[in-house]
């Protein structure tokens, strides 16, 4: 045999122990697949940034036919809920402060009277703060059923003058705007990043403290061989749960691919191939399996904050923009969004791949070098 077929040999050999390693145990092979399907559900229900029935205090004190179909459009709009009726101003603060209503409606004396006569008038909406995100998208829908019903309100002669100047809005690849279908292929990343790292930041540290290192120590195996035997397996560990979250990310979520399938798979490789290396290289920097779980959380968190999953990449210092660029879940997220909502082949997405493997080629290749045969 030549010494590529030796090597071959050796790894398929690690393979086939880390599966049966992985696979014999049932609490393992649960975990493969319920925590990702949980983290899916949980995530695709929750991380939303649409924001409906918000909870309204009324305070009408005008009570006329235009105040209440000024009412009536806020309530069809879906994005109001009228939950409380107050009696006076001091009623609505002790709302807002308790936090019972998000949002505060008054409508004063002489609404009606001041329309009919063509004066100005207005209507008080107060909004709770704490969030900002929905206080501002709050307080954009009520500018937006306020402004539609003032021109309801107009002249037949003002709305043909009007109709010169024509608006039409157009929302490319998402055109009904649902955070779901922005946030889904994210959480899947998210995901499949975890699952890595929880598989394969223990790797090494297992082989220390079962102590089978010893053995390993006298064999012909070469440090990048072990690293590819316990690659590997995690992988296709990896694809698997892909395949399994994705599948439930458009059947169960209705989230559209719209590019091609085989563009995402390649994708997903180049992926796995930095999200595994960091997780065995984190392995080869820790000695138990206790601090491969707390170094696995201390770069989980900051890899989703740097990301752009939850804030705009070009909104952070600039050292940080420059510390995103070796983050692989950044390029992913352009990858898995391209692929789902745009359509994107790869003379777009191509620059990124690119990154992932030169990013995982470069971990890959530090691991083997960090990993030296003998007992720490």
């Amino acid at each position: 045999m030549t010494h590529l077929n030796y090597m071959i040999e050796r790894i398929k050999h690690i393979i086939i122990k880390e599966f049966i390693q992985a696979l014999r145990d049932k609490k393992k092979r649960v975990f493969i697949i319920a925590p990702p399907l949980l983290q899916l559900f949980v995530f695709g229900y929750v991380a939303t940034t649409d924001v409906n029935h918000i909870a309204t205090a009324l305070y009408d004190l005008d009570r006329s036919q235009q105040s209440r179909e000024l009412v009536r459009r806020f309530e069809a709009s879906g994005y109001f809920t009228i939950t409380h009726v107050p009696e006076s101003e001091h009623e609505i603060r002790e709302l807002l402060d308790r936090g019972e209503v998000i949002c505060a409606i008054q409508i004063n004396r002489g609404f009606a009277t001041q329309i009919k006569r063509g004066l100005p008038t207005d209507i008080q909406v107060l909004l709770d703060g704490t969030n900002s995100n929905t206080a501002t998208i709050a307080m954009n829908y009520a500018t937006r059923i306020v402004a539609e019903y003032a021109q309801d309100l107009m002249g037949a002669a003002l709305k043909t003058a009007l109709t010169k100047i024509e608006f039409r809005p157009r929302v490319w690849y998402n055109p009904e705007l649902r955070s779901r279908n922005y946030n889904v292929p994210g959480i899947i990343a998210l995901i499949i990043m975890l699952i890595c790292f929880m598989l394969t930041s223990m790797a090494i540290v297992r082989e220390r403290e079962v102590g089978t290192m010893e053995q390993l120590m006298v064999t012909p195996i070469r440090p990048l061989e072990l690293i590819l035997g316990k690659t590997i397996p995690f992988a296709i560990i990896s694809f698997f749960d892909m395949a399994l979250v994705t599948s439930f990310g458009v059947f169960w979520f209705d989230v559209p691919i719209k590019g091609a399938f085989s563009l995402l798979v390649l994708g997903t490789a180049v992926y796995l191939l930095s999200v595994l290396g960091i997780g065995l290289f984190l392995s080869t920097i820790t000695h138990n399996q206790q601090q491969a779980m707390m170094a696995t959380m201390l770069f989980y968190m900051p890899a989703i904050l740097l990301s752009g999953f939850i804030f705009p990449i070009d909104n952070m210092p600039r050292i940080f923009q420059y510390i995103t660029y070796v983050n692989p879940l950044r390029y992913f997220l352009v990858i898995i969004r391209g692929i789902f909502l745009k359509g994107n082949g790869f003379d777009i997405l191509g620059p990124q791949m690119a990154a992932l493997v030169v990013l995982g080629l470069l971990i890959i290749g530090v691991s083997a070098l960090r990993f030296k045969k003998r007992l720490a």
